[in-house]
């Protein structure tokens, strides 16, 4: 089985077109989504609808979570609670519901798939450092072999091996048997990791193998779109230099 995931698509129709047509060329079985298709980027709708289409497996993210009424999020500052509000009344309620419908995680043989840490999932706890990777070690038994999550928009995987977290570095990488995974697989429509390419990831089951793929995009399309719906400045400027 060969997985395309994807994740953070955030309303960014360019980069998920992109990330679409290059998981094609490589011949996935299925798509799965780790949430977040919605928030920041002018196009949730539309994003919903293909996401919506292709996939077979999704799990809630908490922009989705909070579009779909099933979080607080007055908290959050004040040019994301704008782009939640937003995003609320650009879309339809078939995708309300959808988003409503979303479980926090979903685990398939020896795989798990999660918005943030597989461990209080409805709690959308991020996982991007040793630090964070380490707290998951009492619960080691629990985690599936290999967990792909998204949430913070980076590219930081996280091998748990003995009483240990190491960060997996590579572009592609061999889930071995003797640890237990946490792979974030970037973001489709906001990359945070320095690079503005849109991000997304393959997964072999048979091979156990997993493999970064970037994507050029119409990026100045989706920023003239965020300024043009009135959605915060800064959305639109750091998809130039992902961040």
């Amino acid at each position: 089985m060969k997985y395309g995931i994807i994740s953070d698509v955030h309303g960014n129709i360019e980069a998920l077109n992109a990330c679409v047509k290059a998981l094609n060329e490589e011949e996935v079985d299925e798509f799965v989504c780790l949430g977040d298709t919605v928030g920041y980027g002018a196009n949730p709708e539309e994003c919903a609808q293909i996401v919506r289409e292709i996939t077979s497996i999704n799990v809630v993210g908490n922009h989705d979570a909070a579009v779909a009424g099933r979080m607080d999020y007055s908290y959050y500052y004040d040019a994301a609670r704008h782009a939640l509000d937003w995003c609320k009344q650009n879309v339809s309620e078939e995708t309300v519901a959808w988003l409503r419908a979303m479980p926090y995680k979903h685990r398939v043989g020896h795989v798990e798939f999660c918005h943030g840490s597989p461990v209080c999932p409805e709690d959308f706890n991020y996982v991007f450092s040793r630090q964070r990777a380490a707290q998951l070690l009492p619960y080691k038994d629990q985690l599936a072999p290999v967990t792909f999550i998204g949430h913070s928009h980076l590219t930081r995987s996280f091998a748990l091996l003995g009483d240990e977290a190491y960060l997996v570095k590579g572009q592609s990488f061999v889930i071995r048997p003797d640890a237990k995974y946490i792979v974030t697989v970037g973001s489709v429509g906001q990359p945070r990791d320095y690079d503005p390419r849109a991000c997304c990831g393959l997964y072999d089951t048979e091979s156990r193998t997993f493999r970064y793929i970037r994507c050029e995009y119409d990026v100045s399309a989706q920023q003239q779109k965020i300024l043009n719906a009135g959605l915060s400045q800064n959305f639109a400027a750091r998809l130039a230099v992902g961040i």
